[in-house]
């Protein structure tokens, strides 16, 4: 058992067990029925951790039901939820993420929840990593930004990434007392103009 499933499984006992749904909750960790998984996403008035079990097992499987759940988690308030969501996302192998990845980071109005989107973008690679995590940072320059942390992981992934074109938006963070060391950082790894 990989590390992230242990640990939201271990989470999610907890939850199945304060709702006295013991014994469903080791029926769906222990099963390897896919089609029981997937009928979890669909049946109505499944519990949260339940469907959450279900579409973790299935996305890290690369089975693609289970997208639609996971995208709902990876903008889930919860952080936990959020970091299971964008491990099984990033081994789904789903066309569909990097897209849905890119507007839930972009979404200014959900910029509390875009950590896990913004390094989900950065581990993906895809054509739309760079311009999606850089309009975030973009609107995250502000002095007295809250959402710092979503900057800092804006930087990091493009610094990651390597790409030019992030250049200037990481110069614009280098006097920012909680982004500058990063930047500097980040802009060491590009490409030298």
């Amino acid at each position: 058992m990989d590390e992230e499933l242990r640990s939201l499984t271990h989470r999610l006992a907890e939850e199945a067990g304060e709702a006295g749904e013991t014994a469903a909750y080791h029926r769906l960790v222990a099963t390897e029925d896919d089609e029981e998984l997937a009928q979890v996403l669909i049946e109505r008035e499944r519990p949260l951790w339940a469907r959450e079990i279900a579409a973790f097992r299935l996305g890290c499987g690369g089975d693609r039901r289970a997208f639609e759940t996971l995208v709902l988690l990876l903008n889930h308030r919860d952080p936990q939820r959020c970091a299971g969501a964008a491990h099984a996302l990033a081994r789904l192998g789903d066309p569909r993420t990097p897209r849905a990845a890119a507007a839930l980071a972009t979404n200014s109005l959900r910029t509390a929840y875009a950590l896990y989107p913004v390094r989900l973008l950065g581990g993906l690679r895809a054509p739309e990593s760079v311009p999606a995590l850089m309009t975030t940072l973009r609107g995250l320059l502000g002095p007295d930004e809250p959402h710092w942390r979503v900057a800092l992981a804006c930087v990091e992934e493009l610094g990651a990434l390597g790409d030019v074109r992030a250049r200037p938006l990481l110069e614009a963070a280098l006097p920012h007392p909680r982004l500058g060391d990063a930047a500097g950082e980040a802009l060491s790894r590009l490409p030298a103009p």
